[in-house]
């Protein structure tokens, strides 16, 4: 469904501060995989990551989403098929609209024009089906606004408008690293329920040992911009954190402390 095909990137090429951000990637996701990707600072997840989602072009390789090429596709036309959830629990949402007009805002950006308002009383009880899975009394805060909410509030609003108009892959970028360890829960909770509800491809990176063993049906740990470490299935769920600090020598002190 998903396939990088030898990704390059470099950061200020020629200079003093030339940075390898990606060395040759290859990561191959088919329909309905849940693939967490784990590493330290400076490992490449977020160049991998908006590379996928157009906001960054390499410098050499491919990125194909369904065998169609994107690699040339603005990010505007791919998100029209990936939906994505940010670590700033602000990025997706308008502080100034309500829960439902950033939903609508969602739905325009996923579905063609219609002649219907999306803020009609069909789409509002849409919203409210969307909403209340996440068992978090959204659905009937529709009309607050964005701003009012808290962070894991905003996150599961985010996340409903990531998922608006059933993209093809939905990528989570760090998105409970800001919130407090109860709220992060809750919200990954809520996140796994709406996975397994929709069966989307999902590709999710994380600070969180735990999150990143219990939860996806692979981990791929990046390092120096490449695949050190992959795992799926038994092995995945036989691992521990002390098993990746020890077997792979992490040593970063955020991803200690997530643990």
């Amino acid at each position: 469904m998903l396939r990088l095909e030898g990704v390059h990137k470099t950061f200020h090429p020629g200079e003093p501060n030339q940075r390898v951000a990606l060395a040759g990637i290859d990561l191959a996701l088919d329909r309905g995989d849940f693939v967490v990707v784990i590493g330290s600072n400076g490992a490449g997840k977020s160049t991998l990551l908006n590379i996928i989602a157009g906001d960054i072009a390499p410098d050499a390789g491919r990125v194909l989403i369904d065998s169609a090429d994107v690699t040339a596709l603005p990010p505007h036309l791919r998100s029209r098929f990936i939906g994505r959830v940010f670590q700033d629990t602000s990025a997706c949402t308008a502080p100034g609209l309500s829960i439902e007009e950033n939903l609508a805002i969602a739905a325009g950006r996923a579905q063609r024009p219609r002649l219907r308002s999306p803020l009609s009383w069909e789409h509002r009880e849409g919203y409210r089906r969307a909403l209340a899975p996440l068992g978090l009394g959204l659905e009937d805060r529709l009309h607050t606004r964005a701003d009012l909410l808290s962070g894991g509030q905003r996150q599961a609003v985010s996340l409903v408008m990531a998922l608006s108009g059933e993209p093809k892959l939905l990528i989570l970028d760090e998105h409970c690293a800001a919130l407090d360890p109860r709220t992060a829960e809750t919200v990954m909770r809520a996140t796994i329920g709406a996975i397994e509800r929709t069966r989307i491809t999902t590709l999710m990176v994380t600070h969180n040992m735990h999150h990143a063993i219990a939860f996806g049906s692979r981990l791929v740990m990046l390092h120096e911009g490449g695949i050190l470490f992959e795992v799926s299935g038994p092995q995945k769920s036989l691992l521990s954190v002390e098993d990746l600090v020890k077997r792979f020598g992490i040593v970063d002190d955020e991803l200690l402390l997530a643990g």
